[in-house]
């Protein structure tokens, strides 16, 4: 097993996800199977009560593990499925310590940070690396490990202990360790500023980790005078200072690793059996070809997310990816407005009437709706005015978890005519309670106590979605709730039009809900987050009918319209020939209704090309 240790210096939120994921998909674009492991020196067991004003989005795995959103990337970049022990949190650590000691496991001796953490720490690393990720169930080769926050930090110290004795634990030829660290460029001279780095190794180097490749993140390029000036006072080579300066999206990144001589640098360094430094033509083509495409396309589609945590982009960070994979699919750039749910409500009228105005402005403009998941009171009428809106004028919406909840407390307050219809969340006596929580709920932990992973959904009749994932009979996604649609309610839901067209197993748990076509282009929700498993090739089916019925191609795409093999004049693929590569080839994949369940990430889509 080869590891790969990625820190980070000066500032947190520098990239050292991105950094890792990217060089994690390099080395498995070279036929070696990657995992990776993040560290999160918090005290928190997992990232499961965080408020997504703290930490951002809460990302969920198929086995239920609720972790940090970095987990996202690499799941996203690698195309693997990870499992909650690949998140590591000082939580955890000590928790598994104190268990041992209470077990009577120590024999009597002082428990102490030094050797009992930092072997604890070690061991964790060791067996998570051997777990597979891939659909193959073949061991991983490499093992690629974020060690959050920066280095300094109080809470970090016990992990770098811990990989500063891991390094002589295994082999000089078994361990790398890449460093990122921040290097500014005041506007007002524009000049690189090294010294921050400088500070960030030789704390680094203090500690007993040497960084054998470092990462240098900056706004612009950095000149080779600025790379021979680290390289002399932070003791690395010069070819082994990379820089990865902003750029016009994160696909990029892998592209620009792979340039400046990563993958020589990797295989000399851990002796890994990879021909360097010729490579083949069609090396990293399809992610070439992604970010090509990505910089190029010139139409934009406009889509209104309505949340209730919009004040922190990263709160919905995989349904942000989800959108970002279905517009390149659909040949349109991503143009997302993000819509405080409050501000949609009428209270906000009489407080704020300006704020409450530009809000609904955005919302009328958009293209297509999305009304993502969340918990509380707060900004839920803001959402279902938000719903009504789209219902009445037959504008493209997706609900997701708490969306599906709004669609449908809207549906009966508007259309049934039950005005006090509520979820109990929020009135507990409500006389219609349409939305309920679950048998698994309890008031007393909110830590794990949610339907979490991955379950099954079984499709019943004919659907929208159902079509979209490829008339597949059931599907695999992953859940994140506490509350659910009151099966009490739904054969009456369903005689005033509203269908859930997937259920659970158990048919008491509604999935997925429909209005029909002939009512709505694309009314859709479903209670689990398909975000979660969409990737950059393979789009997630219900966000990818959001974006198609956004710019009026869903119908076609449905129908199976004969695309034209001719490009348009600007050389862009036209409407009609994306509509046609798609259909196609989710076509080809064969599947039924008694077939093994497969999740989107199995459908083997190809991409449409773009050309100047």
């Amino acid at each position: 097993m080869k590891y790969i240790l990625v820190t980070g210096g000066v500032i947190s939120g520098i990239g050292k996800g991105v950094i890792a994921s990217s060089i994690g998909t390099i080395l498995k674009h070279c036929g070696l199977h990657v995992t990776s492991i993040k560290i999160d020196p918090y005290i928190n067991i997992d990232a499961g009560t965080f408020s997504p004003f703290e930490h951002g989005e809460v990302f969920v795995l198929d086995d239920g593990g609720e972790v940090d959103l970095d987990l996202g990337n690499y799941e996203r970049f690698l195309d693997v499925t990870l499992h909650r022990a690949n998140n590591i949190t000082t939580g955890k650590i000590y928790q598994q310590v104190i268990e041992c000691e209470r077990r009577g496991d120590y024999l009597g001796k002082t428990v102490q940070v030094v050797p009992h953490i930092t072997d604890a720490i070690q061991e964790w690393v060791i067996n998570v690396a051997k777990v597979p990720v891939t659909d193959d169930g073949k061991e991983p080769e490499v093992c690629i490990i974020e060690l959050g926050g920066t280095i300094g930090d109080i809470e970090g110290m016990p992990f770098v202990e811990a990989f500063r004795q891991f390094q002589f634990r295994v082999s000089h030829e078994s361990f790398c360790c890449v460093h990122v660290s921040l290097v500014p460029q005041p506007k007002s001279t524009g000049e690189s500023k090294t010294k921050p780095t400088q500070a960030s190794v030789k704390e680094l180097r203090g500690s007993g980790l040497s960084p054998d490749l470092i990462v240098c993140r900056s706004e612009m390029p950095i000149i080779d005078e600025v790379k021979q000036k680290i390289s002399n006072f932070c003791h690395v080579k010069p070819d082994r200072v990379i820089c990865i300066h902003d750029c016009t999206s994160t696909y990029r990144v892998p592209l620009m690793l792979e340039e400046q001589g990563l993958i020589q640098f990797i295989a000399e360094r851990l002796q890994l059996n990879i021909a360097t430094p010729a490579r083949p033509k069609k090396f990293m083509w399809k992610w070439r070809d992604l970010a090509d495409r990505h910089d190029n396309v010139r139409k934009v589609v406009e889509i209104a997310l309505v949340g209730k945590y919009t004040q922190l982009e990263d709160a919905y960070a995989s349904v942000t990816k989800a959108l970002q994979h279905s517009a390149l699919f659909v040949n349109r750039r991503l143009n997302l407005s993000y819509i405080e749910a409050t501000s949609l409500e009428e209270a906000t009228k009489i407080e704020n009437p300006v704020k409450y105005h530009q809000a609904w402005q955005i919302l009328c403009r958009s293209d297509g709706v999305i009304v993502p998941g969340g918990f509380g009171k707060r900004g839920m009428e803001g959402k279902i005015a938000a719903v009504t809106w789209c219902r009445t004028t037959r504008k493209p919406f997706l609900g997701v978890c708490l969306g599906l909840q709004a669609a449908v407390i809207e549906f009966t307050r508007n259309v049934m005519n039950w005005k006090d219809a509520n979820t109990t969340e929020i009135d507990p006596e409500s006389p219609y309670p349409v939305v309920i929580d679950m048998p698994e709920h309890n008031p007393g932990q909110m830590g794990g106590t949610m339907r979490l992973g991955k379950r099954t959904t079984i499709f019943h009749g004919d659907s929208i979605l159902k079509k979209l994932y490829g008339n597949v009979g059931s599907i695999d996604e992953r859940h994140r709730h506490r509350y659910e649609v009151n099966p009490e309610f739904v054969d009456k839901i369903e005689e005033a039009g509203l269908h859930f067209v997937g259920r659970d197993e158990s048919e008491t748990r509604m999935e997925i809900m429909e209005l029909p076509v002939s009512t709505h282009p694309y009314f859709v929700a479903t209670q689990y987050h398909p975000e979660y498993i969409s990737r950059p090739l393979k789009p997630s089916p219900p966000y990818l009918g959001l974006l198609l019925a956004a710019v009026g191609k869903l119908q076609p795409y449905l129908n199976n319209a004969m695309a034209s093999n001719t490009t348009s004049e600007d050389g862009e693929n036209s409407d009609e020939d994306i509509v046609g590569i798609l259909r196609r080839n989710i076509s080809n994949v064969s599947l039924s209704a008694t077939s093994t369940p497969v999740t989107p990430s199995h459908l083997s889509v190809k991409s449409p090309v773009v050309t100047d």
